[in-house]
């Protein structure tokens, strides 16, 4: 056997088991391996094809299927009653919400008193209006002007509460200033004390001005004005004429409101003329109040504020002032910071006690008080501003307490926070920023947080040297204040039922120890000298 033959052979043995005789055979007409017949038998079974109608209507009306029809019928009504009273039930149990108190514009956020026109601005009127958007960051909602009316130190004969003294600016200028405050949402206020400039803010015969009063009150309350504010009210609530004058802001009809035409959320004009109010009346009598949005205009209603101020007097006076003179916002110049933290807690409580919230006003500053810094040395400025921000009322600080300016120190500081000081001073002006920064943090608070703006307010603990308080609304987030204006350290001990183990730091004078966001205990806290700190938590329910 040759070679080629014996590699023919080796091919043959390694062929593919598949193509191998499954017996190892080859005979011809064989089936080969893999290949195989299969006989399918034929499906003989009969497909259900349903019932005809006739056949579906007789197992219909059987009595089985009559009573499962009924059975799931009755389940379906019974199922869907008592989802619906679940319904009910829920909304029966659920907590109701408090009303919201009726308010004002001078309830919902920080005033600002310009007693100085010309030491705000060297532009006078037209740079308060300049400075506009500077107040709206701070969420001004009011804006105390004043005074700037015409009259010579202790001269009753020259006084003219009708005529602005050109050292401010002019008349024009005012309604320039109030039509582009009321676009940016700022109410003015006019300060219209009689003898600003002199001993006795009233000429010491208040009754002799009280007929100019009420014609100066008419007059710029016709221009668009929102308030009327005057100081040492109680000089003038102790008159005859009071009544006549208080009564003049009891009135609905262009004295009480402010009326105005806002297109498109633009106010197009402030409408206080008579003529104008005509005009409006014939508008409300001819359309409803959905007409007036089909047609994209609204009707807004600002009404006019009595404001007045009072100085060294007891709490028991300034209560008795209160109830008699009517007034819609009072600044009392309390509580005194130069008394112990247990008195300032119970002037507050008294206070807040016997009269609405919407009333109290509080300032420690102002044209005869001097600037918040300088009034309170001892301790930081940003303690008292948590203060006033966080007490039952309307906060009121003067120009340059959002900076902390002490005496002596110019408005002009407020302007450029940035840029580098005259007097090179860069520590100082940090300190300005750092004051500004948490000054309007607080104003932001106070604005959009129920609890804040009209909550209730709760004493949590008093002492010399301390103060700590609660205020809650309903189911909104709750803000506990302390304050420690104290030389030494203290540990508070706050107990109450609503009070959380833990609380969420929204503002504090003490970023060291008491961080923004971080979380500290309620029931022992602990406070350093001279610190502050604003406490939040959510609705326990």
């Amino acid at each position: 056997m040759n070679k080629e033959d014996d590699m023919r052979e080796v091919e043959l043995n390694e062929m593919d088991q598949e193509k191998q005789p499954m017996t190892g055979e080859t005979p011809t007409g064989t089936e080969k391996n893999g290949c195989v017949k299969v006989k399918v038998p034929e499906d003989t079974e009969v497909k259900f094809t349903g019932l005809s109608k006739e056949e579906l209507m007789k197992v219909a009306g059987t009595a089985g299927w009559v009573r499962t029809r009924w059975a799931l019928l009755v389940l379906f009504w019974l199922g869907w009653v008592g989802m619906l009273a679940g319904a009910i039930v829920i909304i029966v149990q659920a907590p109701r919400c408090k009303p919201i108190p009726e308010m004002n514009w001078w309830n919902e956020g920080l005033l600002y008193q310009i007693s100085d026109v010309n030491e705000f601005s060297e532009n006078g009127l037209k740079g308060v209006e300049e400075k506009l958007d500077y107040l709206n960051q701070m969420k001004v909602k009011g804006l105390v002007l004043g005074p700037i009316h015409t009259v010579q130190a202790d001269q009753s004969s020259t006084l003219e509460l009708t005529s602005i003294n050109p050292e401010f600016g002019s008349e024009s200028q005012l309604i320039s200033l109030l039509n582009r405050a009321h676009r940016k949402g700022i109410s003015i206020v006019l300060d219209l004390t009689p003898n600003y400039e002199g001993v006795s803010a009233w000429f010491n015969n208040a009754a002799s001005v009280a007929e100019r009063l009420k014609e100066a009150c008419v007059y710029w309350l016709s221009k668009g004005v929102d308030g009327i504010f005057l100081s040492q009210l109680n000089d003038i609530v102790n008159t005859e004429a009071w009544p006549s004058v208080q009564g003049m802001f009891n009135k609905t009809d262009g004295t009480k409101k402010r009326y105005g035409v806002v297109d498109s959320g633009i106010c197009k004009e402030d409408i206080c003329l008579e003529e104008q109010r005509h005009v409006l009346a014939r508008l409300i009598q001819m359309f409803d109040f959905s007409a007036l949005r089909c047609l994209n205009l609204f009707l807004l209603v600002t009404f006019r504020a009595l404001m007045g101020s009072v100085t060294g007097l007891s709490v028991d006076d300034v209560s008795h002032l209160l109830n008699r003179s009517s007034v819609d916002l009072l600044l009392t110049g309390l509580p005194d910071p130069a008394e112990p933290g247990v008195r300032q807690a119970q002037v507050i409580r008294k206070l807040y006690a016997e009269h609405l919230q919407t009333s109290l006003g509080w300032s420690l500053s102002g044209r005869t008080l001097g600037s918040l810094a300088s009034r309170t040395p001892a301790a930081p400025v940003r303690l008292f501003q948590m203060l006033l921000f966080t007490l039952p009322g309307t906060p009121v600080f003067s120009a340059g307490d959002e900076v902390g300016l002490k005496a002596g120190e110019k408005l002009e500081a407020m302007w450029d926070l940035e840029s580098q000081a005259e007097d090179g001073n860069a520590t100082a002006k940090g300190e300005h920023t750092a004051v500004h920064d948490f000054f309007k943090a607080l104003s932001d608070l106070k604005g959009k947080e129920r609890s804040l703006l009209h909550g209730e307010y709760i004493s949590l603990h008093s002492s010399p040297t301390s103060l700590a308080f609660l205020r809650l609304w309903d189911q909104s987030e709750r803000f506990l204040v302390a304050l420690n204006w104290g030389k030494d350290s203290v540990t508070m001990t706050l107990t109450n039922s609503d009070l959380p183990a833990v609380a969420r730091v929204r503002a504090s004078t003490d970023t060291e120890n008491l961080a923004v966001d971080s979380k500290v205990s309620v029931e022992k806290l602990e406070l350093g000298p001279k610190q502050a700190v604003l406490l939040s938590y959510a609705f326990p329910g």
